[in-house]
């Protein structure tokens, strides 16, 4: 780790998160490992079909970014799902494969004709949904889940166990669960899933304590973001050793989605000095990407990924800008927008800039120097323009006002 980890020549953080008192008790790997969701998970967000054209071209681009598992898909949902995760196994990509299966033998099978490397298998984990939801008795779902189980890791698939729902099962239940399938099933890994999103830190990192105390398998952390809290619970349970996190482009998913990959690669790097392998500079590239796809806009301010974040309308901002120029930009902002794939910084003009801006706009547009009174009119005169249109204004609102005032001003002379 670098002698001042926060800040580097790409990004400025806050020390405080590396003071002994606030680390002493953290426990992260030195690297975590990226399964994205994105395929899966991420495609069950209402209104969101993607083509098996598109799965394999977001595939390649998440394995390009550096991702080291894609979940290609669930075979058994459709044969268009089969023929995706059969193609992006076949295609060669450097990152692992899997597909996602309920705990069913026939699931597995499917898997395997696909060419998977490996499989995250799916059993509901409290039994009120079990009986509810699903009108199973509970012991039928754990006999299933060991014979599936057992099963696929039989046929040499890698085993990751997904229990569904954790979070509301009773925590006695749930860790007597996990050992059962562990001793009579078969897992390479166990994720711990918050399927509604319903965990707070604190308790994220309570769960990561219990199923450490019960197995010792590597765990994986599989957060939503109902509360908006899937990230910070992710990085609570990457504090306490869990070596995984499964995440999805700019946080695509189920009601209100899965952990964004783009907020938690950025978060594990800048903020507690963990490496996870992703190349930073792709992360626009991909979220754009899966937006285009996936039809799926997002707000302008959007953290890492907002087409706006680096767009500075703000005048004491504006002025900071200036001053720090180039070379000292973390001054203003907290990482380089080239970091993330982005460009920038962008002055641009609204109902909150300021003379600065007015200037910049003036050489930027080659148009003449404004003297004091002159340069205020302008600024008076964008920012009524603003608020009248509701936005920002273009080269040719402020190209009007300025000629105008400066007209006027050369008249009255």
């Amino acid at each position: 780790m670098a002698a001042q980890p926060w800040k580097t020549d790409d990004y400025f953080v806050s020390p405080w998160n590396y003071q002994d008192e606030v680390t002493r008790d953290l426990t992260p790997p030195a690297r975590v490992s990226v399964h994205d969701v994105t395929l899966r998970d991420g495609e069950q967000q209402a209104g969101v079909a993607f083509t098996a054209d598109e799965k394999v071209r977001i595939a390649e681009a998440l394995a390009e970014a550096g991702v080291d598992r894609i979940e290609a898909g669930l075979p058994a949902v459709s044969p268009a799902d089969m023929e995706a995760v059969k193609r992006i196994a076949a295609a060669g990509l450097p990152s692992r494969i899997f597909a996602f299966s309920r705990c069913m033998i026939s699931d597995v099978e499917m898997a395997l004709e696909a060419g998977v490397e490996g499989i995250v298998m799916e059993v509901p984990s409290s039994r009120h949904i079990i009986e509810l939801a699903y009108r199973w008795p509970y012991e039928r779902a754990i006999e299933a889940t060991v014979e599936s189980t057992r099963f696929a890791h039989e046929q040499g698939l890698e085993v990751v166990f997904f229990p569904i729902d954790s979070t509301r099962a009773d925590i006695g239940e749930f860790l007597d669960l996990i050992q059962t399938i562990e001793r009579d099933g078969h897992m390479d890994g166990l994720v711990l899933v918050d399927t509604f999103g319903v965990l707070n830190p604190p308790a994220a990192s309570y769960m990561v304590r219990k199923v450490q105390e019960r197995i010792t398998k590597p765990l994986e952390a599989h957060f939503h973001m109902d509360f908006g809290l899937g990230v910070a619970n992710t990085l609570a349970a990457v504090s306490h050793g869990v070596g995984t996190v499964q995440v999805s482009i700019t946080g695509i998913g189920e009601r209100s989605g899965n952990v964004p990959l783009e907020d938690t690669v950025m978060a594990l790097k800048m903020l507690y000095g963990v490496e996870t392998g992703i190349d930073l500079s792709k992360l626009y590239g991909l979220s754009k990407l899966v937006r285009e796809l996936a039809g799926v806009p997002v707000p302008p301010n959007r953290g890492v990924v907002g087409d706006r974040i680096f767009h500075v309308e703000s005048g004491i901002i504006t002025t900071w800008v200036k001053n720090v120029g180039q070379k000292d930009l973390t001054e203003a902002f907290p990482f380089r927008p080239e970091v993330v794939g982005q460009s920038g910084p962008e002055i641009v003009l609204g109902k909150g800039s300021g003379l600065d801006s007015v200037h910049i706009w003036l050489d930027k547009l080659d148009l003449p120097s404004a003297p004091e009174e002159e340069a205020n009119e302008i600024l008076k005169q964008v920012k009524a323009t603003s608020l009248q249109k509701k936005g920002l204004l273009d080269e040719a609102d402020f190209r009007r006002i300025a000629e105008s005032v400066l007209k006027s001003s050369t008249v009255g002379a």
